[in-house]
């Protein structure tokens, strides 16, 4: 978000519910469990994959033209809706709520199955098990949320179910354990699972304080449960969707061993899956690199398993038929693939009855030339050689800001430095690092990662959990705060800047020797005429540079990454640019005079490298236009290569090898590029 192997006919009828007492436990079970034997589909084919939140009214569709409508999209995977809150087949199971616009006689999700198998179209079933109608709660009340005062949580008509209740635990397994028997489908998605914080208006709920929840926490925490989430919520939150998905992939797998889960717990599921979307009240700037850092995050952090991140066509809940821009339809699509994703897009509703269609006119050209060209698209893994710790989501990952880490994520992007971003440390051992960047506090394993030879940047007023500097005092978000740059040496792209500034938090620290970066505490900034009069120097360290074992780590002891997310300061990115040449042993992995809006990835694919290049000059705070063409891009990559392939412009190119780099240049960039590297 146990892990003992949860049977199945207990599932269905035990009157007790539990949940795992440790998350060491809750991993060594999510570890079992998601073990397989041989790849599935969803690891070795390409995929373009196409989501339809179907509604009630929906049931009533002609299956055949609904199918024509997705073979014409270019997409190879459906995901449609199946049931839940409402099914779109005659269901027999109690309280199983079957749309009353079903004709009579008719299996519409059986129909159209059945019309996407005949044409090679895998179907993925979709499930909200989120919310059940008033006679289910009116029957069993215990099965649902109870927000603090004591109330149900009601969603237009719905009741808000709770993870640890019987709608899950029991109703759930008996109404996919019918389905599964009936239905060969290629996966099962799961929408909305577990708890939220707030329904689809933004109405925060609160805690759950349900019967079953309150007990279960009582029995492992010994108090009631809080107001507030704390650690402990959270984790008591998370176990129980792991043990949920637990027995939702022992059904699955006993009924379908073929189909994918997906969109429950993450550690559980064989698809990592979530979205790349807009919000009309999510605070400003604009993230571009959405769908990137989703893919890039999982692709890395879970190897073992596909990828899929939906660009979602729509705007915001309150308006499901108004587009996002076109360029950025595309740019969503381009940055999943050249991150190793599937490609992926939602709508709401059948595509033929979109009221604007300028989101599927960008996307059905794009699948077009993915399918086209589809042996590129499948099986690829990152050659990036930095690593940079991402923050926590879905009950994983590290604790760290998302402004710090979009502000490395950003530096790195425009630098045009491959990396992984990571959600966990499952790689030490298994991939090798030139480098790792922690814009948060350090995790204990890194300093094992140090002392076999590892190079670590630390960005963070937070100490890491290994010795490396001893803390003084922590200067809460000094006003008008300086570091003074000592060694211009190390900083060569700042030989005409002598101080860079700083917000937010700075943990005051001693260390050995002298720092080629000082602090300078906050002195007057008004009126003009006392302007830093007061300005006092220090030796105060900004950047502590020590080795542990054969390794080597420089700590920023602040928020740099947040600085520039937030203010995009070319002194903090000068600074960070000679910091990560400083580290890296033997120098970048790739080099470029390619604009910073150019996004570059650098993949392999068995016996190839894929270089793929993503044009984000059409992007303007929250704008998409179409990019400025680009030419003449010049990249040199680590490596012995010996031909390259625009694959998009058809163009071949001459590549050259020189002192451990390969060269090469890439006549014109539109919007997306793929080069074939061999």
């Amino acid at each position: 978000m146990n892990r003992r192997r949860f049977i199945q006919n207990a599932a269905l009828t035990a009157a007790a519910i539990t949940v795992p007492t440790s998350r060491s436990a809750t991993a060594s079970l999510a570890d079992q469990s998601s073990a397989s034997g041989d790849p599935g589909w969803w690891m070795i084919e390409p995929i373009r994959w196409l989501q339809t939140n179907l509604r009630e009214t929906d049931a009533a569709l002609n299956p055949r033209q609904f199918i024509d409508d997705v073979e014409k999209f270019n997409a190879n995977v459906l995901m449609m809706s199946a049931g839940g809150i409402t099914a779109l087949y005659p269901s027999k199971v109690q309280y199983e709520y079957v749309s009353p616009y079903l004709p009579k006689g008719q299996d519409t999700f059986s129909d159209v199955l059945s019309e996407a198998h005949a044409r090679k179209i895998r179907v993925v079933s979709r499930w909200d098990f989120s919310k059940a109608r008033k006679d289910v709660y009116d029957a069993h009340p215990e099965w649902f949320f109870k927000m603090a005062d004591g109330q149900p949580a009601i969603y237009n008509g719905l009741y808000q179910a709770c993870i640890n209740g019987g709608w899950y635990r029991q109703k759930t397994v008996e109404i996919l354990t019918e389905a599964l028997d009936r239905y060969d489908v290629d996966g099962c998605f799961f929408n909305f699972f577990g708890n939220p914080a707030a329904d689809y208006s933004e109405r925060p709920l609160g805690l759950c304080h349900c019967d079953n929840c309150e007990r279960l926490y009582r029995e492992r925490f010994h108090r009631e449960v809080p107001q507030v989430p704390g650690a402990d919520y959270h984790a008591f939150l998370a176990d129980a969707g792991v043990s949920m998905s637990i027995t939702i992939r022992t059904l699955l797998k006993s009924k379908r061993p073929r189909a994918a889960l997906v969109g429950t717990a993450p550690e559980i599921g064989d698809i990592a899956y979530g979205e790349a979307n807009t919000a009309v009240r999510r605070p400003l700037p604009l993230w571009p690199y959405t769908a990137s850092d989703n893919s890039n995050q999982w692709r890395n952090s879970y190897p073992d398993k596909g990828v899929v991140c939906q660009g979602m066509s729509f705007i915001d809940f309150p308006w499901r038929f108004a587009t996002v821009p076109q360029p950025e339809v595309r740019t969503r699509i381009w940055q999943n693939v050249a991150n190793g994703g599937a490609a992926a897009f939602n709508l709401h509703g059948t595509i033929a009855e979109q009221q604007d269609r300028m989101a599927i006119d960008a996307a059905i050209p794009a699948y077009g030339w993915l399918k086209d060209h589809q042996e590129y698209f499948v099986g690829q893994r990152s050659e990036a050689r930095v690593f940079l710790l991402a923050p926590r989501g879905g009950g994983v990952g590290f604790p760290i800001a998302q402004d710090s880490y979009r502000g490395l994520f950003r530096l790195l992007t425009e630098q045009h430095i491959p990396f992984a971003a990571v959600e966990n440390l499952n790689w030490i051992g298994k991939r090798d690092a030139d480098l790792v960047i922690a814009p948060g506090p350090a995790p204990k394993p890194l300093e094992a990662f140090l002392q076999g030879g590892g190079r670590l940047i630390i960005a963070s007023s937070a100490a890491p959990e290994f010795e490396v500097a001893q803390a003084v005092k922590l200067w809460k978000d000094p006003d008008g705060a300086y570091f003074r740059i000592r060694d211009k040496g190390m900083f060569p792209s700042l030989r005409q800047t002598d101080v860079v500034f700083m917000r937010g938090d700075y943990l005051q620290v001693k260390a050995e020797g002298g720092s080629p970066l000082t602090f300078i505490p906050p002195s007057m900034y008004g009126p003009p005429e006392f302007v830093h009069v007061d300005w006092k120097d220090t030796s105060d360290p900004g950047l502590v540079m020590k080795s542990i074992g054969q390794g080597k780590v420089a700590w920023l002891p602040w928020d740099v990454g947040g600085n520039y997310y937030r203010q995009s300061s070319e002194a903090h990115s000068r600074l960070l640019s000679d910091l990560i040449d400083t580290m890296l042993p033997d120098g970048r992995q790739l080099k470029s005079n390619a604009h910073p809006l150019v996004e570059i990835t650098f993949m392999r694919q068995k016996d190839r490298h894929l270089m793929q290049f993503i044009n984000l000059s059409g992007h303007s705070d929250t704008a998409y236009f179409n990019p400025v063409r680009m030419t003449n891009i010049e990249i040199s990559v680590k490596g012995n290569f010996h031909s390259a392939r625009a694959v998009r412009s058809g163009q071949s190119i001459t590549v050259a090898n020189n002192n451990g780099y390969a060269q090469f240049t890439l006549p014109v960039l539109e919007e997306y590029e793929l080069v074939d590297l061999r």
